[in-house]
């Protein structure tokens, strides 16, 4: 009896571990013949020529391909590498992606090309490379990149399968709004006279600038930990300055670049996809607007972050990763 238990334990265990072995074989493997640690240079087709765009594949899903869209516009992707270790423990396919103009990939210097239209063409462009559609194609876009992903949607939504936009509003004007009437508010009021007579004189490049936002603004609503992680530094070092400044303006205080009439508000019932608004109490953006808009999509819930800012994916981690994975456990479940 003994030696049979023996036996039977011996045998499962090794068909586990050999199942185990076979399932990180399939999640690893890439049909590329040369293995580049799943980083791909995708072609895209512009206006103004074919340039090239940074992507990077982690895991083999068939069933769950994710597609991150950073925000700035022209960060990197590189404050979105805290999704890496979550969506690996669950096995999903997903991918990190330099968005055009931003650091790993071409920066062409056409400042035509910065317009939310061409973008969204990109994006469609580099779902049919990773060969994601409507069975599995999930899109996380933060901040601008939720401003990505909502017009995506509203144009190619029948190319996806759910869409979670992370830390943004529908409608710039209300950002700029909110940030005027109920954050510079809670900033030291000799503080915000000094940021407001910079802005006045348009001195962005003065470094006083930056030192009062950075404490003042930043590290209350943009990331709330006291040492900001290596990969959110890396990717502020590598911001593309000129078309941050074109899009968004000079600072995430509020909005004055070519964005600061952009408003889909009254578009938001056209999106019937399963849709996750992600709002956190400290952000830049209003959670209440971010409840609301959960209400005007077709399929929407809502996940808040009660202790996070704009990148809540840092600042509230556990709940923000928690409320994202299982938003899309549901979803492929049905």
């Amino acid at each position: 009896m003994i030696k049979y238990l023996l036996f039977s334990l011996s045998f499962w265990a090794l068909i586990s571990c050999s199942q185990s072995s076979e399932n990180l074989s399939n999640y690893f493997s890439y049909p590329d013949s040369l293995e580049a640690a799943g980083v791909k240079m995708i072609p895209i087709t512009t206006p103004k020529g074919t340039f090239k765009v940074w992507t990077k594949r982690f895991g083999n899903n068939p069933k769950i391909k994710i597609l991150l869209l950073h925000g700035g516009p022209a960060m990197t992707h590189e404050y979105m590498e805290c999704f890496e270790t979550f969506f690996q423990r669950e096995g999903f396919e997903f991918y990190e992606y330099d968005q055009l103009g931003s650091y790993y990939s071409d920066q062409p210097a056409d400042s035509t090309l910065w317009n939310t239209e061409r973008f969204v063409e990109e994006v469609e462009q580099v779902r049919k490379a990773i060969g994601a559609d409507e069975s599995n194609f999930y899109i996380i876009g933060n901040s601008w990149g939720g401003i990505l992903g909502m017009e995506y949607a509203l144009k190619y939504q029948k190319n996806m399968k759910a869409l979670l936009v992370s830390n943004m509003v529908a409608s710039a004007p209300e950002y700029g709004k909110y940030a005027e009437t109920v954050l510079a508010k809670q900033m030291d009021p000799k503080v915000l006279a000094e940021i407001r007579a910079i802005e006045a004189k348009k001195d962005f490049n003065n470094p006083r600038y930056m030192e009062l936002l950075i404490p003042n603004f930043y590290h209350e609503h943009i990331c709330r930990l006291k040492e900001w992680p290596d990969a959110l530094n890396r990717s502020l070092k590598h911001a593309n300055g000129s078309i941050y400044v074109q899009m968004q303006g000079p600072s995430e205080f509020g909005i004055s670049g070519l964005l600061a009439k952009w408003d889909i508000k009254n578009r938001l019932k056209e999106i019937a996809i399963p849709t996750l608004m992600i709002g956190a109490k400290y952000d830049t953006m209003d959670p209440k607007a971010m409840e609301e808009q959960s209400k005007m999509v077709q399929q929407g819930e809502y996940l808040y972050c009660p202790n996070g800012s704009h990148l809540a994916m840092w600042d509230d981690q556990k709940i923000y990763m928690n409320g994202v994975i299982s938003f899309i456990k549901k979803v492929n479940e049905k």
